[in-house]
């Protein structure tokens, strides 16, 4: 299998910045809606795309995720459904990274082998596990890797330094790095310790790293372009379907590309 996700990070490292990776909730508003977001994204220059599945009992999502999960699930959105979407959109062509997040226990539903192989059949290229336990990760990280999958774990400010270097030790893709403990939401700030707890991870791990939580608008995304591998940005993506969801599938990807665009744009300041 192709390694999508290594080469993205490559790319942009060249020129000295990071790559967007923008969240979408599968299903939200609806599974069709799926490729013409993504393939907006694509077009707006985003390297990486982190696909939200959605779950009724979300951890650390902030309501707007919060709410997308609950319509996706509404509108009938299923583990099965999304896949067969993904592999649908490969097939015609689209080549950014797709990290799927999940949560553990849709994993444990499946058993994380048969998850992991219906993931890569369908032309995912890893999971990031927002909250398997740290005695279960290795287990999974193992039936990701046998798969060729990428895993990334998540590094709160709050994370504990014996801790941090055992999460870092089980990232195969990024580090998911949380700019503020909490939940997602856009802010006004980004704390002032980020720079700090970034390099700090830099001397535990040779992974990308990528920051997210909070991260809404350009002149975020280019305080963080010199510190991090990528920017992820989930609440404010959502945010902007919602917003033109009266209006014709077209116009809403096109809206979705032209905010990301100017996100990318952040990256290149």
């Amino acid at each position: 299998m192709t390694d999508r996700l290594s080469a993205a990070f490559a790319a942009p490292g060249q020129h000295g910045r990071a790559i967007l990776c923008p969240f979408v909730t599968a299903g939200y508003p609806s599974v069709d809606m799926l490729q013409p977001l993504l393939e907006s994204l694509q077009h707006a220059g985003a390297g990486c795309i982190e696909l939200g599945i959605p779950f009724s009992d979300p951890i650390a999502d902030g309501p707007t995720i919060q709410e997308s999960y609950r319509l996706a699930l509404q509108n009938g959105a299923t583990v099965q459904g999304i896949l067969q979407a993904v592999e649908k959109i490969r097939s015609r062509g689209f080549t950014l990274p797709i990290m799927a997040m999940a949560s553990f226990s849709i994993i444990f539903k499946h058993g994380a082998d048969v998850f992991a192989a219906s993931c890569a059949k369908a032309g995912i290229d890893g999971l990031i596990l927002p909250d398997v336990p740290l005695e279960e990760a290795p287990a999974v990280v193992a039936a990701l890797d046998r798969h060729q999958l990428k895993s990334s774990l998540l590094i709160a400010p709050t994370t504990a330094p014996d801790r941090r270097a055992k999460i870092a030790s089980l990232c195969t893709g990024f580090i998911y790095y949380l700019s503020v403990s909490g939940i997602t939401g856009e802010r006004q700030s980004l704390p002032a310790d980020v720079p700090l707890n970034l390099k700090s991870l830099r001397a535990l791990t040779p992974q990308p790293i990528c920051v997210g939580f909070g991260i809404s608008r350009p002149d975020q995304v280019a305080s963080l372009a010199p510190l991090a591998d990528g920017v992820i940005v989930g609440s404010a993506i959502i945010k902007t379907i919602t917003r033109e969801l009266a209006k014709p599938a077209p116009d809403v990807a096109s809206a979705v590309g032209a905010f990301a665009a100017q996100l990318v744009a952040g990256l290149k300041q």
